[in-house]
């Protein structure tokens, strides 16, 4: 994982009501990470994903894979350096 808030949405993404089959937009995601952040808090997700890998392995790696995805696409933009620069015009 290329940082920890990529880690912690895609804990949340993993934990939340979302499934693969829906065919999320972008906003969609970042509103299941929102959603699910406030309900469960980060220890809860985590507590969720590790549940979930030892009693389901066999799915939950492709839940993981299928969250990561869906995060990396759902944040590309929001996520980079220029996102929390200050325009030149108010510098």
């Amino acid at each position: 994982m290329e940082s920890t808030f990529e880690a912690v949405r895609a804990e949340a993404l993993f934990a939340s009501t979302l499934q693969m089959s829906q065919g999320a937009a972008d906003a969609d995601v970042r509103a299941a990470v929102t959603t699910t952040l406030r309900r469960m808090g980060v220890q809860g997700c985590v507590a969720r994903v590790a549940t979930e890998f030892g009693d389901h392995p066999e799915t939950a790696s492709t839940r993981m894979n299928w969250a990561l995805r869906m995060i990396r696409h759902a944040y590309a933009q929001s996520c980079t350096p220029e996102v929390f620069a200050r325009p030149a015009a108010l510098a």
